[in-house]
């Protein structure tokens, strides 16, 4: 079987990008990311990459008149580079419904919390006022509406009395590396399937399953 081409976009650091590129490392892994774009000049997910010796593309959105458009640019990069499934890691754009569309089913998304709760921004802040005794975070298929979507693989965190957000959020950013490239494995192994809008793992008696609670 041919490894699945991966496009990673990005906006920052790219912790994630590193846990996938990582991943990918394996010579017998399923997969291999084929480019990595990023809507932001001079970010470390570009140096991360270009380490790695993987392709990357910038797309300045400031130079776009609509969402639409510059989205449409990053259609074409991605189509261009052999692209076959997107996975976002820390990009820091809406995205468009036809771009949405054009991905459907193949478009992927890492959120910081136990969706659907706390969806949107200033996740770790929200969690802690609310005083949830749980948090995490949520791989999910990418659908038009905000932080909506199939859940493929979700990690559940505790969160501690004395928690400063930026704690919570060191917390549940060591489970999202590790349950990001859990969900590549199942996407690229072709385990993964969209039913009635829920994410199926074909294969139940994998070891991964599609929660996992860390001990601390």
């Amino acid at each position: 079987m041919a490894k699945l081409k991966i496009g990673v976009l990005i906006s920052g650091r790219g912790s994630n990008l590193q846990a996938l590129i990582d991943t990918c490392s394996t010579p017998d892994f399923p997969a291999e990311i084929v480019l990595v774009l990023s809507n932001i000049h001079g970010v470390m997910g570009l140096e991360r990459a270009a380490k790695a010796e993987i392709p990357t593309a910038v797309i300045d959105y400031t130079e776009f008149e609509s969402r639409e458009a510059f989205d449409q640019e990053m259609s074409e990069v991605l189509e261009a580079g052999g692209v076959e499934f997107v996975f976002m890691a820390g990009f820091l754009r809406l995205l468009s419904d036809p771009f949405v569309e054009r991905w459907y089913d193949r478009l992927v998304n890492i959120h910081p919390s136990l969706l659907p709760a706390f969806k949107g921004l200033n996740v770790h802040p929200r969690i802690i006022e609310e005083g949830a005794r749980f948090s995490g975070c949520t791989v999910h298929f990418v659908r038009p509406a905000l932080d909506d979507g199939p859940i493929i693989v979700q990690a559940c965190v505790p969160v501690h009395q004395d928690d400063t957000p930026d704690v919570l959020a060191a917390r549940v950013l060591e489970q999202e590396h590790v349950i990001y490239p859990m969900a590549l494995k199942l996407i690229a192994e072709r385990r993964v399937r969209v039913a009635d809008e829920l994410a199926v793992i074909e294969d139940p008696t994998y070891p991964s399953q599609s929660l996992i609670n860390p001990a601390n």
